[in-house]
């Protein structure tokens, strides 16, 4: 992904494909780049439900027979499923791939200071792009409830409290703008002998 260096990167999970976002995100912290992933409970998975479940817990038997303390370690939470996803794909036991883990985090919903931040989508991992319509798909909070993840309810009940405050916040700097646009609109005419005077020294 050819992206210009930012200072961090934003960027909402919503209708994204898991794994098409896990590389994008991957290459991006490898390259040196901090990156922030929120909204993880809204991802998609491509196959039906069920399909995805049985494979989520199939992997939920593998252990360590002699002592299952020592992994692998089974993550519910969507955002967790997604860093392992993502870890996957990095180089996590060398020295780069743990710094480039390093500048990853991983949220469900949108918590401050990112929800007054702008956040950006990945075209080329939208599930809308890349999914042919009419295949089945799943979402990472339903299957994450499913096997043992309890916060499903609470982070809905958060985000609707942020909608709230955002388009309250929206709205006021919408009546800002037309107020700003009106106060202009009111004095053009005093300013044209100056902007006339400004166009004769080329400005």
């Amino acid at each position: 992904m050819n992206a210009p260096f930012a200072k961090v990167y934003v960027i909402d999970g919503k209708g994204h494909l898991l794994g098409r976002l896990a590389t994008v995100v991957a290459k991006l912290a490898l390259s040196g780049q901090k990156v922030v992933v929120v909204r993880c409970e809204e991802m998609n998975v491509s196959g039906s439900f069920f399909r995805n479940k049985v494979k989520l817990l199939n992997y939920l038997n593998k252990r360590c027979l002699s002592n299952p303390k020592r992994g692998p370690f089974h993550f519910r939470a969507p955002s967790r499923i997604f860093y392992r996803a993502l870890r996957g794909m990095i180089p996590h036991k060398s020295a780069r791939g743990e710094a480039a883990l390093g500048r990853v985090k991983v949220f469900e919903g949108v918590p401050p200071p990112y929800d007054k931040m702008k956040r950006m989508v990945i075209p080329r991992a939208l599930r809308v792009i890349n999914l042919k319509p009419g295949r089945k798909f799943s979402t990472l909070s339903r299957l994450s409830s499913e096997v043992g993840w309890k916060y499903q309810n609470v982070v809905a009940d958060l985000e609707k409290k942020r909608k709230v405050r955002s388009q309250a916040f929206y709205e006021r700097k919408k009546a800002i703008a037309n107020i700003r646009a009106k106060a202009v609109a009111a004095k053009e005419a005093e300013l044209a002998p100056i902007k006339e005077q400004l166009v004769q020294f080329g400005h």
